[in-house]
């Protein structure tokens, strides 16, 4: 079985196809900026407990990824939005931090693509 690509293509062309080329780096370099805060964020409303914090990063790292094609780093995050929806985050600790480390791969993918 081969492990999913970190950025579907598909996805990633039709956004560039949609911003234009010329503007697609500075979306990526937003994203660079925007996804370690809000991951800090996630972070931070866990520590709290704080559900509706937790909801709203872990939604926002969920849409800005897919609309980069960071399908399964969108899910991730999705999954982690609807513990804080559901105001259930006794699960959450372990898949913070697996979006935290898994940001950097997304980070690299994007980065290569966006210069190619």
């Amino acid at each position: 079985m081969n492990p999913q690509p970190v950025i579907d293509l598909p996805t990633f062309n039709a956004l560039k196809e949609a911003m234009g080329a010329d503007y697609l780096p500075e979306l990526v370099h937003a994203y660079f900026d925007e996804t370690p805060q809000l991951l800090s964020k996630l972070q931070e409303a866990l520590a709290k407990q704080d559900c509706d914090a937790f909801r709203q990063a872990a939604h926002s790292i969920k849409s800005t990824s897919n609309s980069f094609g960071a399908l399964e780093y969108g899910a991730q995050a999705k999954e982690l939005e609807m513990m804080g929806r559901e105001g259930k985050l006794e699960n959450a600790p372990g898949k913070v931090e697996a979006l935290v480390s898994g940001y950097e791969g997304v980070r690299q993918a994007l980065e290569e693509l966006s210069h190619g």
